[in-house]
């Protein structure tokens, strides 16, 4: 069942309700705090969220190559590739998954990556697997363009051609 929803730019009076779809993705989306969450924003260049009304249902927050931002995969990425949109983060809320939320906001990440001619760059959970995203971001068209293992985790690294 397809939900009616309008995509719009994040702010940080959003972060709430970012930091909570955030916990229910765990472990696949990354433990942050709900002040890390706020920090992405800053360092976003893009960050949009699936809204019914007011109730938020998911989100992207991508990020520009070169900032501070201090994640290992987000490093990989940037020791490799001069120009990308780096998808920190997708999440949608446990009671809207499969309804298009994440495809919707995807086809938002795609079009602005297509309009500025930069590929899509993003990991999926290895170790603990996430079969779920695997196959979301094979839908979408990425492909893997490597495996990065730090400590207990391992990610597939993926790129998404503009």
């Amino acid at each position: 069942m397809w939900i009616e929803m309008e995509i719009r730019v994040l702010t940080k009076e959003d972060s709430p309700s970012l930091w909570k779809i955030n916990q229910e993705g765990l472990p696949g989306t990354g433990k942050v705090s709900e002040d890390e969450i706020k920090s992405l924003l800053d360092y976003s260049e893009l960050s949009i969220g699936a809204f019914d009304g007011e109730k938020l249902l998911g989100f992207v927050i991508c990020l520009p190559p070169g900032t501070e931002y201090a994640s290992l995969n987000y490093a990989w990425f940037n020791q490799r590739y001069d120009d990308f949109l780096y998808v920190d983060r997708i999440a949608v809320s446990q009671n809207h998954r499969n309804k298009n939320v994440g495809s919707s906001l995807y086809t938002e990440v795609i079009s602005v990556s297509v309009q500025n001619e930069v590929p899509i760059a993003a990991e999926v959970n290895l170790t603990p697997p996430n079969l779920g995203s695997i196959r979301f971001h094979e839908r979408n068209g990425f492909t893997e363009v490597g495996v990065f293992s730090h400590g207990h985790k391992a990610v597939k690294m993926l790129l998404r051609p503009n």
